[in-house]
């Protein structure tokens, strides 16, 4: 018999020192083309957290310091390539991002001043971030 089963990712949600209010994003060099978190797929034989912290030196050049674990997204319609589950982490860092490996570029700004959507269920991730941010209290599990 074979199984298939979810691919796992991470997300992280970066605060930058120095910059209240505002998040990291990445615009995507492939598809699907946009703004999202930074993240990406977790190698086989790697912690989340460990993947966590190389796919954000990857995509914005930043050492980040992982601060909470935050959420895991598991809608099978996040990602129109494949069915993917995410493990978000709150993360801190200092210095401005750059967009490398597969991020074109990076930017820093709040998430209700994004230039334009956000892909995959990242809207949702963010609303929940600053939902939790504003209230404290966590995402309840969604089906």
């Amino acid at each position: 018999m074979t199984y298939r089963n979810p691919v796992p990712t991470v997300d992280l949600l970066i605060e930058l020192d120095g910059r209240p209010g505002e998040l990291v994003f990445v615009e995507r060099r492939n598809e699907p083309v946009g703004l999202a978190l930074p993240g990406g797929f977790v190698d086989e034989g790697e912690w989340v957290a460990d993947a966590a912290v190389r796919e954000a030196k990857e995509e914005t050049g930043l050492d980040v310091e992982l601060v909470e674990l935050f959420h895991v997204y598991s809608d099978p319609a996040r990602d129109r390539r494949r069915h993917t589950m995410s493990v978000a982490f709150i993360a801190r860092a200092r210095g401005l991002p750059v967009g490398g490996d597969d991020a074109a570029r990076a930017l820093v700004c709040a998430p209700d001043q994004l230039p334009q959507p956000l892909v995959f269920d990242h809207a949702t991730i963010v609303g929940d971030y600053v939902a939790y941010r504003r209230t404290g209290v966590r995402p309840p599990p969604r089906r």
